[in-house]
């Protein structure tokens, strides 16, 4: 059995991060999804957030094999959302955001344990609100968000580079324990 746990992003692993970010590009693209398209994510983003210690990697057997970003504070993108609403709009909330994982890992189902260790050193911290959002074209995320108990409420916009205005809308889902 492979030992997997989570870790706080350091510098030295930006490398590998960017490589499986580069993968999940690569696979959006192959999926039709503009997501990600226009380099976004970038490495001054991951290296951002590995100084805010926001950024996560997913250990098996002493590898990264993923990262995610979880970021404890107000995101501006999610204070509009349409075609429905919020069910919590007073507590704090954790966002998951640039979450890969390696080709390498491919179908081990490690995103839905990336996704609950994630949930589990918030909700360590007193959070108990999450939100995840994805492109619409992205059915590989929404199918892991929902897997993971998150309820999709609604649409909102994120400011990205983009082609179009809608290309930056998201489904918004939420989950609330």
């Amino acid at each position: 059995m492979s030992s997997i746990y989570i870790r706080h992003a350091q510098i030295s692993d930006l490398k590998k991060i960017m490589n499986i970010i580069s993968q999940a590009q690569a696979m959006l693209k192959a999926d039709g999804s503009p997501q990600w398209q226009s380099g976004y994510p970038n490495i001054d983003t991951l290296k951002g957030d590995i100084m805010a210690q926001q950024c996560w990697v997913l250990m098996v057997d002493n590898q990264v094999a993923g990262t995610a970003t979880l970021i404890v504070a107000d995101d501006p993108n999610y204070r509009e959302i349409t075609d429905g609403s919020w069910k919590n709009t007073t507590d704090p909330y954790a966002t998951i955001h640039r979450i890969a994982i390696s080709s390498d890992y491919a179908g081990q189902h490690l995103g839905k344990f990336f996704i609950s260790n994630l949930i589990s050193q918030a909700y360590q911290n007193g959070i108990h609100n999450f939100r995840i959002d994805t492109h619409q074209l992205n059915k590989r995320m929404q199918h892991l968000a929902t897997n993971s108990g998150y309820i999709h409420r609604g649409k909102i916009y994120v400011d990205e580079p983009a082609a179009n205005h809608e290309d930056n809308a998201r489904l918004a889902f939420e989950l609330n324990l």
